[in-house]
């Protein structure tokens, strides 16, 4: 492993967690949703959410795992572009995990699940 400080390791392991619990729940609430209301206009709106959320968590999960992946394989040094660009992920991360979070506690609530 290149650059990368154990603390780092286990915040990305952290967050891909996290990123698919999200995509578990968007899909399996979406699919909830459908299965109890079917096509009405009143679930369209919660169900285009919990796709978003699924599709960004996805998109979120595979950047760092590419991104590590790439870092584990440098040696003897990652580039500083790729740990840049990965510190920034965490943080852009870090801050829609809990957004997501939110919005499916939200959906779930509005809809008993």
């Amino acid at each position: 492993m290149a650059d990368l400080s154990e603390e780092t390791v286990i915040t990305v392991l952290a967050l891909q967690q996290q990123l698919l619990r999200h995509i578990n729940e968007s899909t399996r609430y979406a699919f909830i949703l459908f299965e109890q209301y079917g096509e009405i206009e009143a679930i369209r709106s919660d169900l285009e959410i919990l796709e978003t959320i699924r599709e960004r968590s996805t998109s979120f999960y595979t950047r760092l795992y590419r991104l590590l992946l790439q870092i584990f394989e440098s040696q003897p040094t990652a580039a500083s572009a790729t740990l840049k660009l990965l510190a920034q992920s965490i943080k852009q991360i870090e801050a829609s995990v809990d957004a997501g979070e939110a919005t499916i506690q939200e959906v779930k609530g509005d809809w008993n699940l």
